[in-house]
């Protein structure tokens, strides 16, 4: 497609994941046509990145090509390429590869890791929410341990087999027990030289219980499967500073720790040029009932990028998968109505539920009239996210390895791929 050349309408998304993919399938056979623009030539699926980092998956189980995804649609065009700005008065992006023309543009861009400006803890701390992000995070845990098999002054191998998780929501809870079942099941025989009784990991959450968006059971429970599987959980704590040695928590207290994991909180990745644009907590672009930015007329925005107030969301939409696949489905709908001179309908999210997985027949699960726990939920958890992974290769691999280490009490994926060198990080290792 030459961008400036087209009959049809010309519609940009910015960002492929599970929102920019279900528009721009919405958009498929119709008179349009769609560039997708993302800095990766793959899409993510987020939820299982602590497997990743935690040796459970290889990375090629969780992303999927995006071409592959559209092979079929003929009025799409992908390109890699990292958007710069919007040039809303010429309606225009500007990439590292060029400009291009829209009629139409959708901001999709997600996410990224909110250190609420502490500059050290975003410098020595590990943020996960990227694929690069997660291969860094497995490379570091692996080499500490490394590290600690060598090394002599009792503190700083105390640190180096400390790992403390700042964030008790879905993401820190998970990847906070998958550190446990590898304390439990696979480092005691990868090290027998060290005691791995002597490796602590620590959960810590602002809030006054972990997965404060669940139900109370739901908390409950999760944080019972964790001390069971000895994670220290640490609630109504706040960290104030961490200089890659030492994590000060609570103003006077601290713990040793070579290996922090950052997971208190997200902000959306926004993109210079809207200057009209109204952006609320958590960096996100606040939009009317139809994804439309306010201020604009011909840019929108959908999933973790959008802030929707509504009647049953004063405070904009959770920052979920569903969010933004059922966001980008009603704007596919809403844009060919727009483009035809019709109404559009306004976003109406359905809640589908939330749940999160602990380890080994550990979950919880919160349905809209059922909630449950344990096993059952396990099966839940592993079921839909097996549904929404992306590609029939990604379902089978992922499915298999999941048999495997629950059989074999195993993780498969425990190798350093590149040394993980905090200052020399290449652009693409660097949190993104």
């Amino acid at each position: 497609m030459d961008n400036n050349n087209t009959q049809f309408p010309k519609i940009i998304i910015i960002g492929g994941g599970f929102g920019g993919i279900q528009l721009a399938k919405k958009l498929d056979k119709k008179e349009v046509d769609v560039l997708m623009v993302d800095r990766h030539n793959y899409h993510t699926f987020q939820p299982l990145l602590y497997q990743v980092a935690t040796g459970g998956l290889e990375p090629d189980s969780i992303a999927f090509p995006l071409r592959k995804v559209f092979r079929h649609q003929k009025n799409l065009n992908f390109r890699v390429a990292d958007v710069k700005q919007i040039l809303a008065t010429e309606k225009k992006i500007s990439t590292d590869i060029g400009d291009f023309d829209y009629d139409y543009l959708v901001i999709a861009t997600g996410s990224e890791t909110n250190f609420f400006g502490q500059a050290e803890i975003e410098h020595f701390s590990m943020p996960m929410k990227t694929v690069p992000e997660a291969l860094n995070l497995r490379s570091l845990i692996l080499q500490n341990f490394e590290e600690a098999l060598i090394e002599k002054d009792p503190k700083r191998k105390e640190a180096l087999m400390n790992f403390v998780v700042v964030g008790g929501g879905p993401t820190g809870v998970e990847t906070s027990g998958a550190l446990a079942e590898l304390k439990n099941h696979v480092l005691i025989n990868d090290y027998p030289e060290l005691d791995i009784k002597n490796m602590k990991i620590y959960l810590i959450e602002g809030s006054d219980r972990v997965l404060s968006p669940f139900s109370q059971e739901a908390s409950a429970k999760a944080k019972e499967f964790l001390k069971d599987m000895g994670v220290i959980v640490m609630e109504n704590v706040r960290v104030n500073h961490y200089d890659g040695d030492i994590v000060t928590y609570n103003d006077t207290q601290s713990i040793h720790t070579k290996g922090v994991i950052w997971s208190a909180g997200v902000k959306g990745a926004i993109i210079p040029g809207l200057d009209k644009a109204e952006v609320v907590k958590g960096g996100r672009l606040k939009t009317n009932d139809y994804n439309l930015i306010e201020g604009y007329d011909d840019i929108f925005a959908i999933g973790d990028i959008a802030y929707m107030e509504t009647k049953d969301y004063p405070h904009g939409h959770p920052g979920v998968a569903q969010t933004a696949i059922q966001q980008g489905q009603q704007l596919g709908e809403n844009l060919l109505k727009i483009i035809n001179k019709e109404k559009p309908q306004p976003f109406d999210y359905y809640d589908k539920g939330s749940m999160a997985t602990v380890g080994r027949n550990k979950a919880v699960v919160d349905l809209k009239h059922w909630k449950f726990q344990g096993f059952f939920a396990w099966l839940t958890w592993m079921f839909v996210h097996l549904l929404f992974l992306v590609g029939f290769r990604n379902k089978v691999v992922t499915l298999i390895n999941w048999i495997v280490n629950y059989f074999s009490y195993d993780r498969g994926s425990r190798v350093i791929i590149r040394k993980f060198d905090r200052d020399a990080m290449t652009e693409e290792q660097k949190p993104i």
